[in-house]
C-alpha cells in the first residue's frame, strides 16, 4: 500500500429495476469509505448513472447520496458508447479503483465490468465471466450441475416457446412429474426477487410465466424446497474466505422484494442456529459455488436447508450483493469480525491483487 490516497470511483444507480436499491447500497458504502479509519486512505468520487443511462458528475452524484436530490426519470440524453467515451465524468480519469454498487442488468452481469476493464483500472468484485454467469440463473445452474453441486430441480424456457402449444404442454407435464406445485417462476437475469412469482396451480404458473417474460426473454422454473433459507458471504480472490452463516425468516409466503427491504416483514439470525458440521459444509459449498462460476472478490451465496434430511441446496450466487442497512452481506461479515469500514477496505485491497 502506498501513502497516496486512493481515489475510489463509486458507481451506482443504473437503468435496472433495482435502481433505488443501488442508491441505498451506495449510501452505506460511501459512509464506510468516509469513516475516520479510512479518511486518510481513500477519496471517494461518487458517480451516479441515471435511469436513462447518463453518467452524472461527482458533485451531482454526491447530492443523490446525501438525499439533497431525488433520483428521477430524466429525459433521454447522450450516453456512454464505445465510440464516444467523452461522456465519462471528468473525475473518472483520476479513479484508482472502481467500486460498483450496481444491481441488475448492466450492473452485475459483466457489462459494466467489461467497461471497467477497458479503462485499465482495477475494480471491486468478479470479472466479466463470473459476473455474467452469476447473473444468469440458467447458465449458473447448468455449471452447478456439471460440478455436481446440490441444487433444486429446475427447467427453463424461452419467451418464443410460449407460442408453441405442443412444447408448452410438454413443459406443463414435465413440471407435474419433476417439479410439481408450488413452484417458483423467475426471470433468468434479475435480482431482489423482482419478477418472481410462486405458483400453486397450472393457471398461476401461466400467470407467473407471463409476468417473468416482461423482465427477461429467458425464464427458469424451480421446485419449491421446503426448508430454512440460509446465506453465506464470500470475500477474497487468491485466498477466499467465507463468513458465518446467517438465516432469513420472513412473514410473507416467500422471500419477496418487500420482505427483503422492509425490516418489519423479515428478520435475520446471525449466526444461524446450526450444527457445526452443517455450518462448515455450507461455508465450504459457498466457496465451491463461487469457484465453479469464476466469481471472486465479494459474493453472497444463498442456500435452502432441510433440517429433517440435513440436505443442503445451493439456490444462487449473488456477485454484487446489497449493501443496504438491512442487507445480509455486510451483516454477515460484521458478525464475522469485519465491520463495514474494514470490509470495504478489504474489498478494495482484493481488487488490487
Amino acid at each position: 500500500m502506498t501513502n497516496k490516497k486512493q481515489i475510489i470511483g463509486l458507481v451506482f444507480g443504473g437503468e435496472s429495476s433495482e435502481h433505488e436499491v443501488s442508491i441505498k447500497s451506495a449510501e452505506t458504502i460511501y459512509a464506510a469509505l468516509s469513516h475516520s479509519c479510512n479518511i486518510e486512505r481513500f477519496i471517494v468520487n461518487p458517480i451516479y448513472i441515471d435511469k436513462n443511462g447518463f453518467w452524472e458528475d461527482s458533485e451531482y452524484s454526491k447530492s443523490i447520496l446525501l438525499g439533497e436530490k431525488k433520483s428521477t426519470k430524466t429525459i433521454k440524453r447522450d450516453r456512454i458508447t464505445i465510440n464516444n467515451l467523452t461522456n465519462f465524468p471528468k473525475e473518472s480519469n483520476e479513479v484508482d479503483v472502481w467500486f460498483p454498487a450496481l444491481h441488475g442488468p448492466n450492473g452485475e452481469d459483466g457489462v459494466i465490468q467489461g467497461l471497467f476493464k477497458l479503462t485499465g483500472k482495477p475494480f471491486v468484485g468478479s470479472g466479466t465471466l463470473g459476473s455474467s454467469l452469476g447473473m444468469d440463473k440458467i447458465a449458473m445452474k447448468s455449471i452447478f450441475k456439471s460440478f455436481n453441486l446440490p441444487q433444486a430441480p429446475y427447467i427453463y424456457l424461452h419467451k418464443e416457446n410460449l407460442l408453441n402449444t405442443l412444447f408448452m404442454n410438454s413443459i406443463f407435464d414435465e413440471i407435474e412429474k419433476i417439479i410439481n406445485y408450488p413452484c417458483f417462476i423467475k426471470p433468468a437475469n434479475l435480482g431482489s426477487s423482482i419478477g418472481i412469482t410462486k405458483a400453486y396451480s397450472k393457471q398461476e404458473l401461466i400467470t407467473g410465466i407471463e409476468i417473468a417474460v416482461k423482465y427477461d426473454e429467458r425464464i427458469i422454473i424451480e421446485k419449491n424446497i421446503i426448508g430454512r433459507e440460509l446465506e453465506c458471504g464470500v470475500l477474497g480472490k487468491s485466498i477466499m474466505k467465507s463468513s458465518v452463516v446467517g438465516e432469513v425468516k420472513f412473514q410473507t409466503d416467500w422471500y419477496t422484494y418487500d420482505s427483503k427491504y422492509n425490516e418489519h416483514l423479515s428478520t435475520t439470525i446471525i449466526p444461524a442456529d446450526l450444527k457445526i458440521n452443517i455450518s462448515n459444509k455450507i461455508q465450504k459449498l459457498a466457496i465451491e459455488a463461487c469457484k465453479a462460476i469464476n466469481a471472486y472478490g465479494l459474493a453472497r451465496v444463498d442456500f435452502f436447508y432441510q433440517e429433517s434430511t440435513e440436505k443442503i441446496y445451493i439456490n444462487e450466487v449473488n456477485t454484487l450483493p446489497g449493501f443496504t442497512n438491512t442487507s445480509m452481506y455486510p451483516m454477515l461479515w460484521e458478525a464475522s469480525g469485519l465491520k463495514p469500514e474494514k470490509l470495504v477496505a478489504s474489498l478494495i485491497e482484493t481488487a488490487r491483487e
